[in-house]
């Protein structure tokens, strides 16, 4: 990957809950592919799947957490502080998310708009607001739900059960990207 942009793999998914069964195996599957992990850089998913990238030894890429920020009194931006194996915080000043997920003052934009992949892990409104940002914008996206499934009424992606079936989309869909920045057909 020398002289090329690193390629990125989002993970998005619960804020409270870690789900490390699911988190911590793609945490580890991300840094050693030599990826760039993004979050939202928060607590719950946010945290487990960071810390279990951060465990990989010589592990190439980074972990990225974008932050809700806050704008304040006298043009400050109070900013969201980033979970503790953030490496690259990305400090916004763009306030909502949940319900209000996909609305222009989310920083859930900036999250689709900047991975290559998106993997969804279990979560609530803000994580069903990432997957409706991920169809309209034509980003690949896959759902890692674990045993429950996704709810029935979020946007039908691709739903691996295994992490097997979710490397087998990760690793051609990443491929394909790849291939297409250094502009082979």
């Amino acid at each position: 990957m020398s002289g090329r942009r690193r390629l990125i793999v989002g993970v998005m998914g619960s804020g409270v809950a870690r789900h490390d069964d699911l988190a911590a195996p793609l945490g580890r599957w991300i840094a050693r592919g030599g990826y760039h992990l993004l979050t939202g850089g928060g607590g719950g998913v946010m945290e487990a799947v960071s810390e279990a990238f951060a465990s990989v030894p010589d592990r190439q890429g980074l972990a990225i957490g974008v932050l809700k920020g806050f704008p304040g009194e006298g043009g400050r931006v109070l900013s969201a502080t980033p979970n503790p194996w953030v490496e690259v915080p990305i400090h916004t000043h763009l306030p909502l998310s949940g319900a209000q997920g996909t609305d222009a003052r989310s920083r859930n934009h900036i999250n689709v708009l900047t991975a290559d992949v998106v993997v969804v892990l279990p979560g609530g409104e803000g994580t069903r607001s990432e997957v409706e940002l991920a169809v309209r914008y034509a980003k690949p996206v896959i759902a890692f739900p674990g045993p429950d499934g996704l709810p029935n009424d979020w946007p039908p992606i691709p739903v691996a059960a295994t992490f097997d079936e979710l490397e087998a989309f990760l690793v051609p869909e990443l491929g394909r990207i790849a291939s297409v920045r250094a502009g082979d057909p």
